[in-house]
């Protein structure tokens, strides 16, 4: 446990990298959907909505890169980025059409939830 300890300034740069990148549905919502999904939103209130899900997911990115240099604020940041991302997971697994498509962002933010919980009860 000293070793997830020790270095999760790094995982938290990491995690907060990868999900700093969901900015990019800000910008282009189809093209990031798309992606992820396999499908793309369409009319004028689901891209406003995935241009606001993008930005939001965006800012808990920062967070976690400004947690990584903010040992004191950890264990919040950890929280709320795990709660967001534990949320997305139980809602695309309740979508059975969405499950395999989403298959790499599930694995990444399932990855993520496990190192977040493991750290919380270790520190």
């Amino acid at each position: 446990m000293d070793l997830i300890v020790g270095n999760f300034k790094w995982v938290m740069l990491a995690g907060g990298l990868i999900t700093l990148s969901m900015l990019l549905a800000a910008a282009a919502p189809r093209l990031t959907f798309q992606m992820m999904f396999g499908d793309a939103p369409e009319g004028p209130l689901a891209l406003l909505l995935a241009r606001s899900w993008g930005v939001l997911i965006g800012l808990t990115g920062g967070m976690l890169i400004w947690g990584a240099f903010h040992p004191e604020a950890r264990t919040l940041v950890l929280l709320v980025a795990g709660a967001s991302k534990l949320t997305f997971i139980a809602l695309v697994l309740g979508e059975p059409s969405y499950r395999a498509k989403s298959l790499v962002p599930l694995l990444v933010d399932g990855l993520l939830v496990a190192l977040f919980a493991a750290y919380l009860l270790a520190a």
